[in-house]
């Protein structure tokens, strides 16, 4: 069984029903969708479409609601876009939104004037298109092209180095943050988060719109967000390594160390954390992966991710199904020859005073020298299975729940297998029901031995005070 998540970006190549059931079937733990694109009208159209095939197959795949954010973009150009030349003028204007030429465009941020300084650098559609700051007059900021190409309409415009006085979320993201908690989805994907105060400010909307339940991913695109990484990892419920954004306002060569201490630091502190942007990236033109593809998904397992994401290849591309299978045939090769000692001893004791951390710890030791079969996790909050998430276990983790949302809430954290089931009154039912369920999905027969935790009397919420080995 597949222990690391997947999560695959829906789009023009997959927002169909048979390519949905195949991603499914393949293992795909969530289906995310990118708002920067799309109306609501057919955002609904691809959540109720998921919501159908995950019912017909029984399957906790969970939605993920990926917020715009303060994307600085380009306005319109005549033609949709013109070519620039290395060495030209070219003037960022701000506030006054013009049709963009060869000479001028206006952008979306209208104080960007203010934030930067002669001799820094813009960066245009992920840094295809290069810019130095000669001068700053009124709200034009004029600029020598360093790096020409074609400059379209609504590019992504960066700025490295430099702390942008947006807010933490636009208009825009609100009224798509309520259309989240309107359609229920699981997750909201927060763009550009540079302090844990951003994330507050999202689950404020979230809270006052019935959306309590929805966990906040915070997605890691900037310096001042990396900086700021220990307060955001402890205010967000999951942390999204973005090394798109991050790859252009950050030294490319400095990427991969921040990937590996941001998992380590999730990893430390029990949070879920994703590794996204171009891990099948020549999939979206070709059949096959590169051998240095196969190689990153490889690390960031390595490396202890939850969970890894396609965006283009399986929204827009060529080969998505071939993708997701790809990526999938790759973790499982992976996990098969991953240490879980090594993963579970580099994370430090849990304190003697946290009594469910200290189960949960027990639980993965103890399955581990027991070579059991699967830790079976009740829970009604999803907080056991988590815990003992955190510590690796190299058996399965079963978490059984009554509620459909702590079920696919479940679905990105690695090694959970999040099944749904009657609500627990009694000890002997949590044991029979662990013993049950961990036959039915084939993972033990007679003869094998299972942890079980709990929390109780019956399952309580945040209180694993239960630690039994059963004999199936």
């Amino acid at each position: 069984m597949q222990k690391t998540k997947m999560i695959f970006t829906i789009g023009p190549a997959s927002d169909n029903e048979e390519t949905l059931r195949k991603f499914i079937e393949i293992g795909m733990s969530a289906a995310r969708l990118n708002f920067s694109h799309g109306t609501h009208e057919t955002h609904k159209e691809k959540i109720n479409l998921i919501k159908k095939v995950r019912e017909d197959l029984n399957a906790p795949t969970a939605i993920i609601l990926d917020i715009k954010g303060p994307k600085i973009r380009t306005h319109n150009f005549i033609n949709d876009g013109v070519d620039l030349k290395e060495g030209q003028d070219f003037t960022f204007i701000c506030g006054d939104e013009i049709l963009g030429d060869t000479e001028k465009c206006s952008i979306s941020y209208t104080d960007l004037y203010k934030d930067v300084k002669i001799g820094g650098e813009i960066l245009v559609d992920d840094g295809l298109l290069r810019f130095i700051i000669e001068d700053v007059v009124g709200n034009k900021i004029k600029c020598k092209v360093t790096v020409g190409g074609t400059i379209k309409n609504h590019k992504g415009v960066n700025v490295p180095n430099v702390k942008i006085n947006l807010p933490s979320i636009t208009e825009k993201d609100k009224e798509d943050l309520i259309f989240g908690c309107e359609n229920k989805v699981d997750f909201v994907a927060a763009s550009f988060i540079r302090k844990a105060s951003d994330i507050e400010d999202v689950r404020n909307v979230l809270k006052t719109h019935g959306g309590d339940y929805i966990q906040i991913i915070a997605k890691i695109e900037n310096q001042e967000g990396v900086d700021n990484i220990d307060s955001i990892i402890e205010a967000a419920d999951a942390i999204m390594v973005a090394r798109g954004d991050m790859g252009v306002e950050i030294p490319i060569e400095k990427v991969p160390i921040i990937q590996k201490n941001i998992i380590r630091k999730c990893n430390e502190a029990g949070k879920i954390v994703i590794t996204a942007t171009q891990m099948l990236d020549s999939m979206i033109r070709n059949s096959l992966p590169t051998r240095a593809e196969a190689c990153d998904i490889c690390n960031a397992i390595f490396d202890g991710t939850d969970a890894i994401m396609l965006s283009g290849e399986s929204a827009s591309g060529n080969y998505p199904i071939e993708a997701a299978e790809t990526m999938s045939r790759i973790a499982i090769e992976t996990e098969d020859n991953l240490d879980y000692n090594y993963l579970n001893k580099r994370l430090k004791e849990p304190s003697l005073t946290s009594f469910s951390e200290a189960i949960s710890y027990s639980a993965c030791r103890s399955s581990n020298l027991l070579h059991a079969k699967a830790v079976v996790a009740a829970t009604n909050s999803g907080a056991t299975a988590k815990l003992i998430s955190k510590y690796r276990p190299k058996c399965p983790i079963i978490a059984i729940t009554p509620y459909d949302e702590v079920r696919r809430g479940l679905n990105l954290n690695f090694g959970i297998f999040p099944t749904k089931c009657d609500v627990f009154t009694t000890t002997d039912e949590i044991l029979s029901e662990a013993k049950k369920v961990a036959t039915n999905l084939s993972i033990a027969e007679k003869g094998d031995d299972i942890i079980v935790a709990a929390g109780m009397p019956s399952a309580t919420t945040g209180g694993t005070n239960m630690l039994k080995i059963e004999k199936i």
